[in-house]
């Protein structure tokens, strides 16, 4: 049997509660919604909403189907990109890897999200050439 310890003897949250958080402000924000709107679709505060994208507080199943349903994405969603190695030892270094992946950074969704409004392909193809082309760009000091 699979021993997945729900309390942590130093106050870490549990990496998987992480990830479900991840995975939840990454939608959310993909979508334009502040936590206090999410909250008033939910029926809590945002402060509620900031505490499960921390993986602070843990997501009933109840509210798990809400959220989904809210946010237009099936269950499975939220453990998308989790190991399928059901030990905890290789959790927290998922975990740790969620919070250092660029993709999951809060001005690369709003990138994206306004990216994905422009409905001109010549337009995107420019900004897409455009970007590759900065990134490859030495930094100069200013």
């Amino acid at each position: 049997m699979i021993d997945f310890k729900t309390d942590d003897p130093h106050g870490r949250a549990n990496p998987v509660d992480v990830h479900v958080g991840q995975q939840l402000r990454i939608k959310r924000t993909l979508l334009g919604m502040t936590q206090s709107e999410l909250g008033d679709a939910m029926g809590l505060t945002f402060q509620q909403i900031q505490k499960y994208e921390q993986g602070s507080n843990r997501i009933g199943s109840s509210k798990l189907y809400q959220l989904s349903r809210v946010l237009e994405v099936p269950i499975g969603y939220f453990f998308e990109g989790l190991s399928d190695d059901p030990t905890v030892a290789s959790l927290p270094s998922h975990a740790q890897h969620l919070q250092k992946d660029p993709a999951a950074k809060r001005e690369t969704l709003e990138l994206v999200r306004a990216f994905s409004r422009i409905e001109d392909h010549q337009i995107r193809d420019s900004i897409v050439a455009m970007v590759k082309s900065v990134s490859r760009s030495p930094q100069k000091d200013i």
